[in-house]
């Protein structure tokens, strides 16, 4: 396999990181262990890359190779009666739930977009809205293959390679590349969800109502109000929301079309929504935002019940196409803390307060509601995770890494976590003081066994497990 044929530059999702690399795109685990050999002659790093939908530097590795795994993207096996998948890991979520959901089934844990890999779903453990109730993504998965860069294709399972299931899923993709994922799929009785949808003034209600609504529901998040300062800091909407039982939907077979499920193109039948991105421009920045964030929590304020399909509810990054390209040529960040339910609103607080004295306050605010898990590099706690984008430009991009490494140690000194699907700015000495030296050194010796020769690597991991 030629590596060196496409050279290329790479960016993140949010389009303000950017490397040059190799872009190879495997068929199956001969070409993959092709690369490594490859690679190991010409002294190269190689990392693999699903759809790219990260917002850091977790698929680039500059001046590598990096491995875009969207060519393996076959469905093997599907079983209505079980409710059991398995498929190859550049099938993304979107090939996967319009495969299932006809049948009466959906994906137990899904992203806030449906163009992710299972590859990548698995690399960074991804959870949803309903993280409190059903885990990570991880949580769900009954056995995958992957390729090891020494050429050995191993099996795991909760029981079966054990540690190796435990750490490479949330591994970021650093001891081996997932081929084949098997996974346990959910049983619906409906196309529809419904979702109560009630106004919080300020972040202790905000908090309150994520930790009083998520014993009543299976899914619940919330918006914040990221500009908002005074007595209405953190007020926003929450969405709660419960599958439909059995005999509840009087059709559920036509609810559970797919013509019902697939987000629109176009508003009102008429204006392309690929167009609306040029449209939000003007919007992003302080003034225009808090204009639109104040709309919308007026909009916000009459508490109602409504039903939503499937997709509509999960996959709000999908409604408007491109629409990170707003953010304009310097891109977005996004960065993602969790933190235990006793110190979030004291140290998100501290956090917003301080964006807002920097003239550097996020423009998205999501917050959703964790429990822990058990796999190696877990991001999950007892508590909360805040979600928040950042417009970044050429003016502000060192102040704003400032600001974001002040926030890392706000978040540590409340007993918090991170997320490396996200997190840009976070340091070596950050990560090792919240995995702890013994997290990172049983990581490392797993890496040593699975990747004797380090092939595997990416910017992300250089950054945060620099010795």
């Amino acid at each position: 396999m030629d590596i060196t044929k496409n050279f290329t530059q790479l960016e993140n999702f949010g389009h303000s990181l950017s490397a040059p690399a190799y872009l190879v795109r495997p068929a199956n685990s001969e070409e993959i262990y092709s690369v490594f050999q490859n690679a190991k002659k010409m002294g190269l790093k190689v990392t693999a890359r699903g759809a790219g939908r990260s917002y850091n530097d977790a698929a680039l590795i500059g001046g590598g190779i990096v491995m875009d795994m969207r060519g393996m993207n076959a469905i093997t096996s599907w079983d209505p009666s079980t409710g059991l998948v398995t498929a190859q890991s550049g099938v993304t979520l979107e090939k996967l739930w319009q495969t299932v959901e006809p049948d009466g089934w959906w994906p137990p844990v899904v992203s806030g977009t449906m163009k992710t890999t299972l590859g990548g779903c698995l690399s960074a453990n991804i959870h949803g809205k309903n993280n409190f109730k059903m885990g990570t993504i991880g949580e769900h998965v009954v056995e995958f293959t992957a390729v090891l860069p020494t050429g050995a294709e191993i099996t795991c399972t909760p029981k079966k390679n054990a540690d190796l299931f435990y750490a490479m899923i949330s591994g970021m993709g650093m001891l081996g590349i997932f081929v084949s994922i098997t996974l346990q799929m959910k049983r619906i009785y409906s196309g529809l969800l419904s979702v109560d949808a009630l106004p919080v003034q300020n972040l202790h209600g905000h908090l309150s109502a994520l930790l009083d609504g998520a014993p009543d529901h299976d899914y619940i998040v919330g918006w914040l109000d990221c500009l908002a300062g005074g007595k209405s800091l953190g007020r926003g909407q929450i969405h709660a929301t419960r599958y439909l039982h059995e005999g509840e939907d009087p059709n559920p077979q036509e609810t559970m079309k797919l013509s019902n499920q697939s987000l629109p193109s176009r508003i009102f039948g008429v204006f392309p929504k690929s167009l609306l991105h040029y449209f939000m421009s003007p919007f992003i920045n302080n003034f225009g935002t808090w204009g639109v964030n104040t709309a919308k929590y007026i909009a916000s304020l009459r508490k109602h019940t409504f039903r939503q399909s499937h997709a509509a509810f999960h996959f709000l990054l999908d409604y408007i196409p491109d629409w990170e390209l707003s953010y304009g040529r310097g891109g977005l960040i996004e960065y993602q803390s969790f933190l235990p339910k006793e110190t979030a609103e004291s140290a998100w607080t501290e956090m917003l307060k301080l964006s807002h004295k920097s003239g550097l306050p996020p423009y998205l605010g999501v917050t959703k509601r964790h429990r822990p898990d058990k796999f190696l590099l877990t991001h999950a706690v007892d508590g909360f995770s805040l979600a928040t984008d950042f417009k970044v430009t050429n003016n502000n991009r060192v102040k704003l890494s400032r600001m974001l490494q002040d926030f890392d140690k706000i978040v540590l000194q409340a007993g918090g976590r991170f997320y490396f699907a996200k997190n840009s700015e976070t340091t070596a000495e950050t990560t090792a003081s919240f995995y702890g030296a013994e997290t990172i050194a049983k990581f490392k010796k797993l890496k040593k066994r699975c990747d004797p020769n380090g092939l595997l690597e990416s910017d992300l991991y250089k950054r945060i497990f620099t010795d």
